[in-house]
């Protein structure tokens, strides 16, 4: 029923958590948690798009985007999914313009991370990030999902690649992508266990790692295996989306690490919401609570 339902009456349970329609919505929000001692990461919305027009536009709001980040002095960086730049409709196209995008960031002296997407993109994902990992070592990033049967091993693969002066940078992420038990853990404490193995990898072997979680239980996890391996502070953050767990996040801020919120943003919203809610049902229980106990 969800994309059925007047948009006004979805966005009072969205926009808690997205900025914003426009790059002046995202840059406020992010002015506001810098304000806060948090750094950003921003996404503008639009995946799977339809036409190579599109992925154009995309590109070329990204690149406005570095620049207002720039002149303004907002602590962050950028997040992207390949769908919104055309790569189930051209990956050569979709790699130029990513490569567009990670060279502006690198000329600012930022950071792009690129985002993993369903099953169907880990492949030609990987191949983007190897491509460009090889050309602008330390200014772009990997997202893996610890929920894939084939992340550990990706991540010991992509362990090899030269490091050309800068450690690899991984967000690491449960997963929300629905994909079959074939490919992907199901049991909630399996994604659980193998979140930690990722993480413990990583941190092993000096990976720069994003720990993307809004589980206390993983938090405290991580925190335990940070001690365990005296990580310096300088190769890992937190990260949390905008709107979830504010007390945990909090908590996390006052204990001194970094935090990094990302901040989705743009005229896509709805389609965001719908998806990420077909994504996870269990949200249904919080949309009941955001209509009718936040009027």
């Amino acid at each position: 029923m969800l994309p059925h339902l007047p948009e006004k009456l979805v966005w009072q349970f969205s926009k808690r958590y997205i900025a914003g329609e426009t790059m002046e919505d995202g840059i406020a929000v992010a002015r506001q948690l810098n304000a806060e001692g948090i750094e950003v990461t921003m996404d503008l919305l639009g995946e799977f798009i339809s036409n190579l027009q599109q992925a154009e536009a995309n590109k070329n709001n990204y690149l406005e985007l570095i620049d207002r980040f720039t002149s303004e002095k907002i602590k962050g960086n950028f997040s992207l999914k390949p769908t919104m730049f055309g790569l189930l409709l051209d990956q050569e196209v979709c790699y130029q313009h990513l490569r567009a995008i990670v060279q502006k960031a690198k000329d600012c002296n930022s950071f792009v991370r690129v985002d993993m997407e369903d099953s169907q993109c880990v492949d030609p994902e990987l191949d983007i990030f190897k491509r460009l990992k090889k050309e602008f070592s330390g200014y772009v990033g990997l997202v893996v999902q610890a929920y894939l049967r084939r992340t550990f091993n990706d991540i010991m693969d992509l362990n090899k690649l030269p490091a050309n002066g800068h450690p690899l940078n991984f967000r690491l992420c449960k997963g929300i992508y629905i994909e079959p038990a074939e490919i992907a853990y199901k049991e909630y404490q399996s994604v659980r266990d193998h979140y930690i193995e990722d993480l413990e990898f990583m941190l092993r072997h000096q990976i720069y790692v994003g720990i993307a979680t809004h589980d206390k239980y993983l938090v405290e996890q991580a925190l335990e295996l940070i001690k365990r391996y005296r990580v310096s502070k300088d190769l890992y953050e937190f990260q949390m989306l905008y709107g979830v767990t504010p007390d945990l996040r909090k908590s996390i801020v006052e204990q001194g690490h970094r935090m990094r919120v990302y901040v989705p943003f743009g005229k896509d919203w709805f389609g965001y919401s719908t998806r990420r809610l077909k994504e996870n049902p269990k949200m249904a229980n919080h949309i009941i609570k955001a209509l009718f106990f936040r009027g």
